[in-house]
């Protein structure tokens, strides 16, 4: 049993001194910050010009922590004439920390990218109900959220940048958008208008069978050696004798077979009959 306990002692106050020779990683906090990955989950912050009070956030959150309060106003219209439009105005957005499980869900789902993470996370507090952060307290964790990284060099560019370099619509002088396809009319250039009246197609010239070596003859053009034929003249009867192409005619004629009994017929053809 000593043979066992001693070679384990010896081993493990090797590794101890081995421990004691090296440097120490201990951060010593709250002396010193510890140095945290930009995409820490620490406090979600809040931008309230993005909410629209969609719901979403509250009903994705798997704790119910998140509390939104909201009324509807109404806008005049732009225009003279126009119709009044109404939109949601946010009273209240707060989250309860002691309740969230830092999940992320409320931010992936929202749409309009009013929710985000800050990698803050020194807000313990002596009582929990302190805990409940109104909207003014989360709009205040926008400055310590860390901006985007950087996009690739080779990728596109955002939906947003590329609508914001878009020129207006019906600027003069203004040249093809980037990625525009080869010879696509440019913004503001002249073109056809509704006045201009409907487009119309080029004619389509089909070309004569004739002089591309076809059996048939061209379309309007006679065939060779044919005599002219007069619409007016009566076509001659089958098997007249007078007429023009009688010897040419090998149609025979057959004289038509009554199927009606003679008055001469006797009595016993009638009965077969």
């Amino acid at each position: 049993m000593g043979d066992g306990i001693l070679p384990g002692l010896v081993k493990g106050l090797a590794t101890t001194a081995r421990s004691l020779t090296r440097h120490t990683h201990t951060a010593e906090y709250p002396d010193v910050a510890p140095s945290l990955p930009p995409r820490s989950r620490g406090v979600i912050a809040l931008t309230e010009e993005n909410c629209t009070s969609c719901m979403l956030c509250a009903r994705e959150c798997p704790d119910w922590c998140i509390y939104i309060d909201s009324h509807k106003e109404e806008l005049p219209p732009t225009t003279p004439g126009g119709r009044a439009r109404q939109r949601n105005v946010l009273d209240r957005f707060a989250i309860d920390f002691s309740l969230c499980m830092y999940c992320g869900i409320c931010i992936e789902v929202c749409p309009f990218d009013a929710l985000h993470w800050s990698p803050e996370f020194e807000y313990a507090e002596v009582d929990i109900r302190d805990l409940l952060h109104e909207k003014d307290r989360l709009g205040a964790w926008m400055a310590t959220v860390p901006p985007p990284p950087a996009l690739d060099p080779a990728s596109v560019d955002p939906a947003e940048v590329t609508a914001a370099a878009k020129p207006p619509r019906g600027a003069a002088g203004a040249g093809p958008r980037a990625g525009a396809a080869p010879g696509a009319r440019a913004a503001g250039a002249p073109g056809r208008t509704r006045a201009d009246g409907p487009a119309t197609r080029p004619a389509r010239v089909r070309p004569e069978r004739g002089a591309t070596g076809s059996d048939r003859p061209a379309s309007g053009s006679a065939a060779p050696d044919a005599e002219a034929v007069d619409p007016t003249k009566p076509m001659p009867a089958v098997g007249d004798p007078n007429s023009p192409g009688a010897e040419a005619d090998s149609t025979q004629v057959l004289p038509a077979v009554s199927t009606e009994a003679s008055p001469e017929a006797s009595p016993d053809e009638e009965g077969r009959e």
